[in-house]
């Protein structure tokens, strides 16, 4: 139960994914006295996805969908537009086969889930089954991709090293020594799918938008009240779609690590510079060495980079306008480092997204006390994570069961806990420089 004041989200307002679409309708606002059968707390990936999971079970259930910001502007419509497959990074070293496959397969399910959606609701997000480089420069990342072979063969999985020309090919750039290719991963827009997966919702689920949560508690039935700014709502089931906000409803505390990661894109390159370049539209690149860059092409044509992590125990509000120029100026560095044709093109955009993190790298899912629901800490995996957990918990609420609830139930647990501050904030800084520095020949 929350008692004291909830920090609120605080995203920057140069998002370049939610600034290309075309301008929202009018919100609908959390105004005057509610009661619901399900409420859920954040409308991005895994908000979402229980939303409508919830109406699927209970068509004639009213259902309450709300969200401090519009659908887009949050962590969901930030991130860098892949929808992976695969278990990620640390959780693919797992020593459990089994435990990989189980996430294999969830992944895989969310990935399904949103094209038969797309497809269905006819969502304009440029999603595209394009697969993924994940790619070296020095060696360095040649060594983590070397490794990260090794872990696909004994998953079984299939994969592709391309070099040479064939890469340089797709990416207009020799900047890259190698790259591993795996073809299951696709490729959108994210604030554009978000935003249509929240237009087609089923009728009876109420979105309501800017509208934040300031107040959770108890009432003497039994019920929750959900108080906002101009409005109430009062539920006996609640479902957190919160991701590191849930610790500011008091669940979770010392247990999420926040940690923002930052972007810049360019206007969309006219044909005759891809042509110079020798580049293909629509591919994405993320890095062998994780602390490394992720870069992405988009279907119209804009170069986007990706790096830079912060430890932001203040969400937003850690970031100034002097921090992100200097982001801002380290992106620019690593684009001109590998297209330097490219010096009179600007960044039009430069933004954060904020994303939770556990130290022992556990995805929180499940019950969290009689009738309140959580999936929290994606672990940088949001998009299907999200989608798949979200699904889940609106079954595991509901009382429906499945393999996927089974296998879900047994690849997550509770997220470590933190050491206090300062140590904590000391801490996470210190390691994130000293990635930061091992890994900037692949930067």
């Amino acid at each position: 139960m929350n008692n004291r004041a909830i920090h609120l989200p605080h995203d920057d307002q140069d998002c370049g994914w939610y600034a290309a679409l075309p301008p929202a309708v009018a919100p609908r606002r959390l105004v005057g006295r509610h009661q619901v059968d399900y409420a859920v707390i954040g409308a991005g990936f895994a908000g979402l996805a229980a939303a409508r999971r919830l109406a699927e079970h209970h068509p004639h259930a009213r259902i309450a969908l709300i969200d401090a910001q519009r659908v887009g502007e949050g962590a969901s419509g930030r991130n860098s537009g892949f929808v992976i497959d695969l278990p990620h990074k640390m959780a693919l070293e797992h020593p459990d086969a089994a435990h990989k496959q189980r996430l294999l397969g969830l992944n895989r399910s969310a990935i399904d889930q949103l094209q038969r959606l797309i497809g269905q609701h006819r969502i304009d997000c440029q999603w595209s089954p394009a697969g993924k480089y994940q790619g070296a420069v020095g060696p360095r990342g040649l060594a983590y991709l070397e490794h990260f072979e090794g872990l696909l063969r004994d998953l079984g999985e299939p994969f592709r090293s391309v070099e040479g020309d064939e890469l340089a090919n797709v990416l207009g750039t020799r900047h890259y020594s190698r790259a591993v290719f795996t073809q299951g991963s696709w490729l959108m827009q994210p604030a554009a799918l978000v935003r249509g997966l929240a237009d087609s919702l089923p009728e009876n689920v109420e979105l309501l938008e800017q509208s934040p949560i300031q107040g959770l508690q108890r009432d003497s039935q039994g019920q929750w009240l959900l108080q906002g700014t101009e409005g109430q709502v009062r539920t006996p089931q609640l479902l957190l779609g919160t991701s590191i906000f849930t610790q500011e409803f008091g669940y979770l505390r010392s247990r999420l690590l926040p940690v923002m990661t930052f972007a810049s894109w360019t206007r969309p390159l006219a044909q005759a510079e891809m042509q110079t370049l020798g580049i293909q539209s629509d591919w994405g690149l993320t890095p062998a060495d994780h602390a490394g860059t992720t870069v992405r092409m988009t279907q119209d044509n804009r170069l986007m980079i990706r790096n830079t992590y912060k430890h932001v125990p203040r969400y937003g509000k850690s970031v100034n306008d002097n921090t992100r120029r200097d982001i801002r100026a380290g992106h620019r560095k690593a684009l001109l480092a590998r297209y330097p044709q490219l010096e009179n093109v600007e960044f039009t955009h430069t933004w954060g997204g904020v994303y939770a993190i556990s130290r022992n790298f556990t995805n929180f899912f499940g019950e969290l006390e009689s009738g309140v629901y959580a999936t929290a800490c994606d672990n940088g995996v949001g998009a299907a994570w999200g989608t798949v957990s979200g699904t889940l918990l609106a079954d595991m609420a509901t009382g429906a069961d499945s393999q996927h609830l089974q296998d879900i139930r047994a690849v997550t647990g509770m997220p470590s806990r933190n050491p206090p501050e300062p140590l904590l904030g000391l801490g996470v800084r210190t390691r994130i420089r000293l990635a930061s520095w091992n890994s900037r020949g692949e930067l």
